[in-house]
């Protein structure tokens, strides 16, 4: 089907609203509808019949439906733990008897590196980092505009730049789908590491800023609001595509580390524990869905557990504050679950197709990975996938590359480096969603504070393939 620049006008359209309104679940459910009415020739009804069943389809696939499930027990967890007193007595330790984490600094720190450990996969670093490290982010006053930008900048970005998980496999089979012998993708894909900038620039930046006062735009703004009030959000964004609020300490529960520590090396184990077992010794090969949703389920039995032993609740009432808790992440899995729906509808628009047709008409071979580079931001900004840039992006860039005797390398780190923006800045990004959903940052707020970033780093990366694109 062509549909020309009507297929850029949903994604396009949804960004606009977002940035607009300030709702990103409107935006996201305008944009899927005008995606359907397109695909639909214009006739409303069926436009708005396809929107429901583009709905219905998400849970159609295993992976959406055990993200959205894992947001749902991950909430329950972290509002367990709150409410057993686990994370009173987490910060209590940390910050107060044991002194490990004494500064705003070592906090950010902390969540820096937490986020380089976990790099298996972007979904699952946003998810752990961010439950992990919110905690003594919020006790050391660290914005969550911050917060979301350390944990969202060492997520997808880690996983592509230490691509040793099923990251391997797909990025491998985007450059074999472009003519990359099959025996020297890997090869290929490795050579190609040091020449994305985008990534290295992000997780450099982002190490340096929990130390320095480099911070600038929106983002210093942030960080003078929570020095000055101690205000984490901003009062004009709380309650609005927010993830969970603070609360309060049950009754009967006494500030308790174990209530905190406990369920979280259950779930972190748990997730190694799967990935060893379903990639036979080997967690590079497992299955990373399956791990994640197992370590989210024994995460969420242990908790339960550890609260009825303590005699925190009872069976009823235990029963009503896990799903109290599940409900916080209502607002997240409504606005993820209609991310879901958009991206086979960008496909089947063959939005990336047409932004690329219109780029290609400027490739030269000196200018060829600054473009690809460029190609793959608008594209993985328009869709908000990371992955779905690389595969398009593979079967343009590399075959271009091929025939006019530009470095394969060089140009597939522009590629996937470009695709890496987009999950960045994207307000329909997955990512994007999950790093607000666990640090407590509304989304328009993370995404107004990490577009200057992301852009500042963009642009250093122009100039870089300019560069490069000229010697190589």
């Amino acid at each position: 089907m062509e549909l020309g620049f009507l297929s850029v006008v949903p994604p396009l359209m949804t960004i606009a609203l977002a940035l607009i309104f300030k709702n990103v679940f409107v935006a996201l459910l305008v944009g899927v509808f005008l995606a359907n009415m397109i695909l639909a020739g214009g006739a409303f009804f069926v436009g708005l019949n396809n929107t429901f069943y583009s709905i219905v389809k998400v849970f159609a696939s295993n992976s959406n439906t055990i993200v959205l499930m894992s947001i749902f027990l991950i909430g329950a967890v972290l509002y367990l733990i709150e409410r057993s007193g686990g994370i009173a007595g987490f910060i209590d330790i940390m910050v107060h008897k044991r002194g490990i984490i004494k500064s705003k600094k070592a906090s950010q720190f902390f969540t820096w590196l937490l986020g380089c450990i976990v790099f298996t996969s972007g979904s699952l670093s946003c998810m752990v980092t961010g439950s992990v490290a919110r905690p003594l982010n919020d006790s050391m006053k660290v914005s969550h505009e911050k917060a979301s930008f350390l944990v969202h900048s060492t997520s997808t970005p880690i996983c592509v730049l230490l691509p040793l998980s099923g990251w391997l496999g797909s990025m491998s089979g985007y450059l074999t789908s472009g003519g990359v012998p099959k025996d020297q993708a890997i090869s290929v894909l490795f050579q190609s590491i040091p020449f994305n900038f985008y990534c290295i620039i992000a997780v450099a930046f982002a190490l340096l800023s929990c130390f320095l006062p480099i911070d600038f735009g929106m983002m210093k703004k942030a960080e003078e609001r929570v020095d000055a009030t101690g205000e984490l959000d901003d009062p004009a964004s709380v309650g609005s595509d927010s993830g969970r609020e603070a609360t309060e300490v049950a009754a009967n529960a006494h500030p308790n580390a174990w209530n905190m520590v406990t369920p979280m090396a259950v779930m972190i184990i748990g997730i190694l524990g799967v990935l060893l077992v379903t990639g036979k010794g080997d967690p590079t090969k497992g299955a990373g869905m399956q791990a994640l949703l197992w370590g989210c389920m024994l995460s969420a039995g242990s908790i339960c557990l550890m609260c009825l032993v303590q005699k925190v609740f009872t069976l009823e009432k235990l029963t009503g504050e896990f799903i109290k808790g599940m409900a916080s992440m209502l607002s997240i899995v409504l606005v993820l679950t209609l991310a879901f729906a958009m991206g086979p509808l960008v496909k089947q628009l063959d939005t990336g197709n047409y932004l690329s047709y219109i780029f290609m008409s400027f490739l030269s071979p000196g200018l060829l990975p600054a473009l690809v580079f460029i190609m793959a931001m608008i594209l993985s900004f328009a869709t908000g996938t990371s992955m779905g840039t690389m595969a398009i992006m593979g079967l343009i860039a590399v075959p271009m590359a091929l025939q006019m005797g530009v470095s394969v390398p060089l140009t597939a780190g522009a590629m996937f480096g470009g695709a890496i923006f987009g999950d960045h800045s994207s307000p329909i990004s997955d990512t994007t969603i999950m790093s607000c959903a666990t640090t407590g940052c509304n989304i328009m707020d993370h995404v107004k504070t990490q577009m200057p970033y992301a852009l500042c780093f963009a642009a250093a990366s122009v100039i870089l393939y300019l560069a490069f694109g000229m010697v190589m």
